[in-house]
């Protein structure tokens, strides 16, 4: 079911990215060692008193650090675009506004939009760390929003009641209509094919085809029957690196591909063969494996390389280590335009459906455990050894597992990797994520 949306508005340097931050719970990059990861990503999920949710920094859609007094008149007007967009998109609004400045006349473009506007807002006074900033936020009741709430996103002080206000301001979870079948959504940047491998795989033109980059600004479900199995593919609008999102309602169709994303079964992340992995195919797949959703890893225009005996591995080579955090994802080389392999992207989609489904009987989890750790006991600490009892499997789609050991804090994440791949090399799992939970002994009483 797709999460709420909660988006944090408001103008440059006023402190959007570091409320971000804070409320996420840490800076988070999807992955390491790549330069301007953590700058980018403009989006992350939390929770709060059990509630789930989307958190969009809108900040992260214009470097505020690379502001000068000439890009004043642009600015206001692409913090007013960001508004209306946010308006139309997400489900609860954050207007963030700067203590130490009052109100100023962006503040009042902003609210004029949003006191027009059918959406839960809440007003947020920022960097509100002493007690005279604190007692200056009526101020902001010249914009007609209702009581501002006084912060410091910094400090952390007050957050916990703005979350308590978010979560009090959600909409009803939203009943998503059932379909027949495994719905499987189609995610990539703009200009990859996204839309010429849905028309290829359907035989017919259903979503318009350009050469424009971010033709689909809405995301489309289509159902049919592919081998007999009833399913429904989900077009999005294609995702764009901050620098290139334009101003306006494009920003927040990255909000509908992450909802296409939450609401599928299996994502086909299409990426372009003529082009080398960038940070934002990174950050779609990173979004994919959070979510826990199935992944198959489309390479199209694959007609528009010159190839030879070793083109296919070497490109396979690159593609795992910039994919290494999802090394199950598997590949399928296609040319959406010539139709070319095209069956084979449905036919791994299915495939990995089932694979999240599988489930693993208790008597061969176990076998494997103890194999596994026969052959490699877990690392210890003096004068208390790390012991496993036993593994169960708890669920599917993603498959999760519980092991129970006498000391789950000594564990090491590569132990965890370890274990991981010891189920993967038995039991498949192609494709999907997989969960592992470890507990002390006290907790499988």
């Amino acid at each position: 079911m797709p999460k709420p949306i909660v988006a944090v508005v408001g103008r440059p340097n006023v402190g959007k990215s570091t409320l971000f931050n804070r409320l996420v719970g840490e800076r988070r990059a999807i992955v390491q060692d790549i330069p301007g990861t953590t700058r980018d990503r403009v989006y992350g999920t939390t929770d709060w008193g059990g509630v789930e949710f989307t958190l969009i920094d809108t900040g992260g859609l214009q470097d505020d650090r690379e502001i000068d007094a000439e890009s004043l008149t642009e600015i206001a007007r692409n913090t007013k675009n960001q508004a209306k967009a946010a308006i139309d998109e997400a489900d609860v609004i954050v207007f963030l506004v700067d203590a130490r400045s009052g109100p100023t006349s962006g503040d009042h473009e902003v609210a004029d939009l949003l006191r027009r506007a059918d959406k839960p807002t809440i007003l947020v006074a920022n960097k509100a760390e002493s007690a005279v900033r604190r007692d200056g936020v009526f101020e902001f009741y010249e914009l007609g929003l209702g009581d501002p709430m006084a912060i410091s996103a910094y400090h952390g002080t007050g957050t916990g009641d703005l979350l308590d206000k978010v979560v009090e301001s959600l909409p009803e979870a939203e009943q998503v209509e059932e379909t027949d079948g495994p719905a499987i959504a189609i995610v990539g940047r703009p200009n990859v094919g996204k839309s010429r491998l849905l028309n290829a795989l359907l035989g017919q033109e259903r979503s318009i085809v350009s050469d424009v980059p971010g033709t689909t600004r809405d995301s489309i479900d289509t159902e049919l029957t592919w081998a007999g199995q009833p399913l429904t593919l989900i077009d999005t609008a294609g995702i764009r690196r901050r620098g290139r999102i334009e101003q306006g309602v494009e920003q927040f169709s990255v909000i509908r591909s992450m909802r296409a994303i939450d609401r599928s079964d299996v994502v086909l992340l299409v990426v372009d063969a003529t082009e080398e992995f960038t940070a934002q195919d990174l950050h779609i797949a990173g979004y994919i494996e959070e979510q826990k959703k199935g992944i198959v890893v489309v390479i199209n225009k694959w007609d528009l390389i010159e190839k030879d005996a070793k083109t296919m591995d070497e490109y396979k080579a690159r593609a795992r280590e910039q994919l290494d955090f999802v090394p199950y994802a598997p590949l399928v080389f296609v040319s959406a335009k010539f139709g070319q392999r095209v069956h084979q992207v449905l036919d791994t989609a299915l495939m990995v459906v089932a694979e999240r489904q599988k489930r693993v009987p208790t008597a061969a989890l176990n076998t494997l455990l103890r194999e596994s750790v026969a052959a490699h006991p877990p690392p210890s600490k003096p004068g208390k050894w790390l012991k496993f009892y036993y593994a169960t499997q708890a669920d599917v789609a993603p498959p999760t597992f519980i092991f129970f050991c006498n000391d789950p804090v000594q564990l090491h994440f590569s132990y965890k990797r370890y274990l991981e791949n010891q189920l993967r090399g038995q039991f498949g799992y192609t494709g999907s994520p997989i969960r592992l939970s470890f507990r002390g002994r006290e907790d499988g009483r």
